[in-house]
């Protein structure tokens, strides 16, 4: 009888050890199971899938400090081929530099309203003339807030009787403001000025 006892002992020992091992591994799997599930939940949310022409894309989302060069560049860019794209329609025109104004200060209006009371843009309808740009490049300054920036680029300005080239070099500071649909990258262009736009070849057509 003792005996009995003994062996039921023994294996109620051997069962309630491999009850708490199996519960041991439960609680392990399940610990290690909602860590995984909190990564993937990261690595989803640091995930953005755009939709062009059809097609999805992945994106990777970081930090804006990483990034600002990379939109400062653009933001400059972008200004410049609204401001200076023109062609011999008034709507087209206006479209652009609607555009473009919502990327700068003051400083880019003035020149805008310079160029219109001089009729430049009235020349350029009655004359059919389209003004083409080319960035070369753009050069931003982060040390330093507010970003300073020079563009380099190259105006192609077609007349009926000939294609003017021109050397454009223009540098202003750019400011972090919200993001909208009119300024994606959240930079106003400030004291925006022109340092240098002289003709450096004419073709005849």
């Amino acid at each position: 009888m003792f005996t009995k006892a003994k062996n039921l002992e023994t294996a109620f020992r051997h069962v309630r050890g491999f009850t708490m091992l199996v519960v041991l591994g439960c609680i392990g799997f399940c610990c290690f199971a909602i860590y995984k599930s909190y990564q993937l939940v990261d690595e989803t949310q640091d995930k953005v899938y755009i939709l062009a022409s059809g097609k999805v894309l992945d994106a990777y989302a970081s930090e804006r400090n990483e990034n600002i060069p990379v939109e400062a560049r653009d933001h400059v860019a972008t200004f410049h081929r609204y401001f200076f794209t023109l062609d011999p329609d008034d709507k087209v025109i206006q479209s652009n530099l609607v555009r473009a104004l919502y990327l700068a200060d003051v400083s880019a209006k003035t020149q805008y309203e310079n160029l219109k009371e001089s009729g430049y843009y009235a020349s350029i309808i009655s004359a059919n003339i389209s003004q083409q740009i080319s960035i070369d490049t753009v050069e931003v300054k982060t040390e330093d807030y507010p970003y300073q920036f020079r563009c380099v680029a190259s105006q192609r300005i077609i007349r009926s009787t000939s294609i003017v080239t021109r050397r454009l070099v223009t540098e202003g500071f750019l400011r972090s403001v919200s993001r909208s649909d009119n300024n994606p990258h959240g930079f106003l262009i400030e004291r925006w000025t022109t340092l240098e736009n002289k003709d450096i070849n004419v073709q005849n057509r």
